[in-house]
């Protein structure tokens, strides 16, 4: 069983960071892309950062978030800088990866947490 465990969200001033982490657990084997999506009530589910064989960011991030992953610990952050009301939502972790028991790749979420930008 794979699980993956997020933390780090919280509210914050606009302008000001947070770094969101997650860790996945359990029968891990190759981990292949860990992402970050993000959703609010109004919008659906969106791609915020990837990170496989190349990265990859949404327009709206570039030049503020970073995504970062640790391959030996099976962990994906996501830095945030100058976040901006707009930044509110629920961000997911996302791994697409096969555990050490099976040959097939699966997409594994995060249970989602909450950031909040707001003055």
């Amino acid at each position: 069983q794979v699980q993956l465990v997020e933390s780090g969200g919280g509210l914050v001033q606009p302008g000001g960071s947070l770094t969101l982490s997650c860790a996945a657990s359990g029968r891990i084997g190759t981990i292949s892309t860990m992402a970050w999506y993000r959703q609010t009530p109004d919008k659906q589910r969106e791609l915020v950062a990837a990170h496989g064989d190349i990265v990859s960011y949404a327009d709206a991030v570039k030049g503020r978030f970073s995504i970062s992953r640790d391959n030996a610990k099976n962990t994906v952050n996501l830095q945030m800088n100058n976040l901006k009301p707009e930044d509110t939502a629920v961000y997911y972790c996302y791994m697409n990866l096969r555990s050490s028991i099976a040959e097939q790749y699966y997409t594994y979420w995060g249970q989602g947490t909450q950031v909040t930008v707001s003055s």
